[in-house]
């Protein structure tokens, strides 16, 4: 998996669990939406990212994914 240090991602107090969890793209994309919002993150930053992550394959929303949040 890619680096998710603190310094690489956009907002590394939010944390979205995926190991074990529905692994479709789109409810991957649901999951994180609704962590950023509730994590106060603007509406408009919240359709960035889901335009980048459906921007391109399914590794893509999880490079996409990583980059935004914290996963585990």
């Amino acid at each position: 998996m890619a680096d998710t240090s603190t310094t690489s991602v956009k907002y590394p107090g939010i944390r979205v669990k995926l190991v074990g969890e529905d692994g479709n793209a789109f409810a991957i994309i649901g999951r994180v939406r609704l962590a950023l919002r509730r994590g106060g993150v603007p509406a408009d930053e919240v359709e960035a990212f889901s335009e980048d992550a459906m921007s391109g394959d399914y590794d893509h929303v999880l490079q996409t994914c990583m980059k935004w949040v914290g996963v585990r």
